[in-house]
């Protein structure tokens, strides 16, 4: 799947040598890793996707519920000093370019990896920073851990001494773009410029609309 998926970025003319799913690209919190001294975990290669079921403030949210849209999933917390808010800074550039016709087609999912913490009502807060698109979901450690364990998304908690938030939480740093259909099409690591994510969502967007005129996909 990993080669699908870096095949087609290549036929684009919008993959260069950074996005590559690598083992070694940028992930989970830096500050906090140096802090705790422990290996920062590295993402699953390859994972299937699927569809999952968790919560919003506005009550359950279900992957099924966004067919007909593109989703773009990240993993994180809303505590995270710096990663998260860089991949979602560089998510909503990208969703920033879409035109209203675009974004109507278009949902962001943030799933937080520390449901001890990020409640439903704090997600809500926390990515109306970032875009109207994005939703902010967790779940119960379970439901979190079964949702992740998809995607390949990994992560554990850390001590932080002396520190007032108590633990910090080292997780993976992924972008998923899953299709209309629910299937897991593109994975950006942590960096991926925008532009390309972009490009992405809007190739994905012009073979839904083909495909809808039972034209062939491009």
């Amino acid at each position: 799947m990993l080669r699908s998926i870096v095949f087609t970025l290549s036929l684009l003319g919008i993959i260069s040598s950074t996005l590559l799913y690598a083992a070694d690209a940028p992930v989970g919190s830096i500050g906090q890793a140096r802090t705790n001294k422990t290996q920062t975990p590295q993402p699953q290669e390859a994972p299937p996707g699927g569809d999952f079921t968790l919560h919003a403030s506005s009550g359950p949210v279900a992957l099924q519920d966004f067919r007909g849209k593109v989703v773009m999933l990240y993993f994180g917390y809303t505590t995270c000093p710096d990663i998260c808010p860089s991949a979602l800074s560089f998510l909503t550039q990208a969703l920033n370019e879409l035109n209203s016709e675009e974004l109507k087609k278009v949902q962001g999912l943030f799933v937080s990896v520390d449901p001890k913490r990020d409640t439903p009502e704090k997600l809500a807060e926390y990515v109306d920073y970032f875009h109207p698109n994005l939703m902010g979901v967790t779940g119960t450690a379970e439901e979190v851990a079964a949702t992740a364990k998809l995607y390949g998304a990994q992560y554990y908690e850390a001590e932080l001494e002396d520190s007032p938030i108590g633990y910090a939480v080292n997780h993976s740093s992924v972008t998923y773009l899953i299709t209309s259909d629910g299937a897991l099409r593109f994975i950006f690591p942590h960096g991926t410029p925008p532009s390309v994510m972009l490009k992405a969502i809007r190739y994905v967007l012009a073979e839904d609309k083909q495909q809808e005129a039972g034209q062939p996909k491009p």
